[in-house]
């Protein structure tokens, strides 16, 4: 469950980033208040998560599965353009995260 749960705090924080873009540093009260509302259920989430699994992995598949799906959003429906560096860098990150769970993610 806290597997997850982690997961969708991921989700959650790629919702935050893009509302936080969107809140045009926080002069529009609509993507302001999906920010904040969003922010706290991804962290309340991850600090959950935390309770079972190691801190480093869990704060690391939490950043990369944000930072990943924030990136992708943004290529694709941002116009911040895409790369063959870019998506290699994010297929980097998944590998990282991968690879941190394989080193032994969980207790």
């Amino acid at each position: 469950m806290a597997w997850l749960v982690l997961v969708v705090s991921g989700i959650l924080e790629a919702g935050w980033a893009i509302a936080l873009k969107m809140s045009n540093g926080f002069s529009r009260l609509v993507p302001t208040v999906v920010f904040g509302v969003l922010a706290a259920l991804s962290f309340a989430g991850l600090a959950w998560a935390m309770k079972q699994l190691p801190v480093g992995t869990a704060y690391a598949v939490w950043v990369g599965i944000g930072a990943s799906l924030t990136a992708i959003i943004g290529m694709v429906w941002l116009n911040d353009g895409a790369s063959v560096g870019k998506i290699l860098s994010l297929v980097l990150i998944v590998a990282g995260v991968i690879g941190l769970n394989l080193a032994g993610g969980a207790h």
